[in-house]
């Protein structure tokens, strides 16, 4: 494992923008990127919202099924106590799912795969890559 994709890179890919990043996604192993339950509970989110629910879950598992997934645990969430204290003392406060997010990463030492550099890059030691940055 090397990479947790965010949301948005699962949105882009799945709507078929930003040949970059699917190219990108397409060329990595597998095994080299995971998602994580919090991702997947913003996908079904929108799914659920969308014009056509029962196809776009479809396409949603078809693509996460692919891939290891990873649970919000205990590490992870003494790390996102720590995180939000810190930014929020620094009057920095990131959104909760995202908060999460970065401490699956960091928790599982895995850089984060997201468009979203400008709210990410707060988090302090959290690796980061925007493969959509070429497009």
């Amino acid at each position: 494992m090397r990479y947790l994709l965010d949301t948005n890179v699962c949105v882009v890919y799945l709507n078929g923008r930003a040949s970059s990043l699917r190219d990108r996604l397409l060329a990595t192993p597998t095994e080299d990127i995971v998602v994580c339950s919090v991702v997947k509970a913003e996908l079904f989110y929108g799914a659920f919202r969308s014009n056509n629910p029962q196809r776009t879950l479809e396409r949603q598992q078809a693509f996460l099924s692919q891939f290891i997934s990873l649970p919000f645990q205990d590490e992870a969430a003494l790390l996102a106590g720590r995180i939000r204290a810190k930014l929020a003392n620094a009057g920095m406060p990131i959104g909760s799912y995202d908060l999460q997010i970065a401490a699956i990463a960091l928790a599982n030492n895995l850089t984060l795969v997201t468009h979203n550099i400008r709210e990410f890059e707060r988090v302090e030691g959290l690796q980061i890559e925007d493969w959509e940055e070429l497009t």
